[in-house]
């Protein structure tokens, strides 16, 4: 396990509190849970439906030396997710690091041929329960000067065809990000969003059997970026990473794209 980073006054920024992944239990959340507690934090995660993916995350990241903890919730609920940042409080002290990691499954749809319900019931999944968790999120980083984080797309700057049901969402919450940025920054928070390229990890495999990334796509997203390959759940972890750490600390407001080159 690496050494916990030092804040410029000495102390180990990860002394007390916890890092707050939402949707730690999918590929992205736990490469996340993973890296930030291998920096020395404590970890408590979200989860929805998959208890067992939770349960296995937190009993490796105990097995580190760390505490860990997850928590099912439905981030749509703001009920629930107040909850779980009071049990977060509770259990761990304070909050040091709010990480907006879920979201739903992506159909590729061309706009043409996406029902209006199901364009509603995505935007509304992704965009509200990634404010409720940040809303409730602010008091307790402001308690402890902390850091926002959420994952979004770099398709809100190079459109994708059949990508609306991620490119939209993600464009609100680039605007929420930022205005956490703008709003909290008196209050020493710092809020950034990261640009998920296409990855080998997270929803790809059940992209693939579902039939929306198929060879002919695979191939073509190669060609595209300027890297020449898919990423992976440690590149978007470790990009994380270095924006919750003080060596990014006069850094806010802004969107990292981890995507190869492709949004260039």
């Amino acid at each position: 396990m690496t050494k916990p980073r030092k804040g410029s006054n000495g102390a180990e920024r990860y002394a007390a509190g916890a890092a707050a992944i939402a949707g730690g239990s999918g590929g992205i959340g736990q490469a996340i849970a993973r890296t930030l507690a291998e920096s020395g934090a404590d970890i408590a995660v979200t989860y929805n439906r998959s208890r067992s993916a939770a349960d296995e995350l937190v009993s490796e990241i105990c097995k580190s030396g760390r505490r860990a903890a997850a928590f099912q919730v439905d981030l749509r609920d703001a009920g629930a997710v107040a909850a779980f940042h009071a049990d977060v409080q509770k259990d761990f002290g304070s909050l040091h690091t709010a990480v907006y990691a879920a979201g739903p499954y992506i159909d590729m749809r061309f706009i043409g041929s996406l029902e209006p319900d199901r364009f509603v019931s995505t935007l509304g999944t992704d965009v509200f329960g990634a404010y409720n968790f940040f809303y409730h999120a602010i008091p307790g980083l402001r308690a402890t000067r902390g850091v926002a984080i959420c994952l979004g797309t770099p398709a809100i700057r190079r459109y994708a065809k059949r990508d609306v049901l991620s490119s939209a969402p993600k464009a609100a919450l680039e605007s929420l990000t930022k205005g956490i940025a703008a709003e909290e920054g008196r209050n020493g928070i710092r809020a950034n969003m990261v640009g998920v390229g296409v990855l080998s990890d997270g929803m790809y495999h059940e992209l693939v059997a579902k039939g929306d990334f198929d060879d002919r796509f695979i191939a073509s997203a190669k060609r595209t970026l300027a890297l020449g390959r898919l990423g992976t759940a440690e590149d978007i972890a470790l990009a994380v990473d270095f924006l919750a750490s003080d060596a990014a600390s006069y850094i806010t407001g802004q969107t990292l794209m981890v995507d190869g080159g492709y949004a260039i």
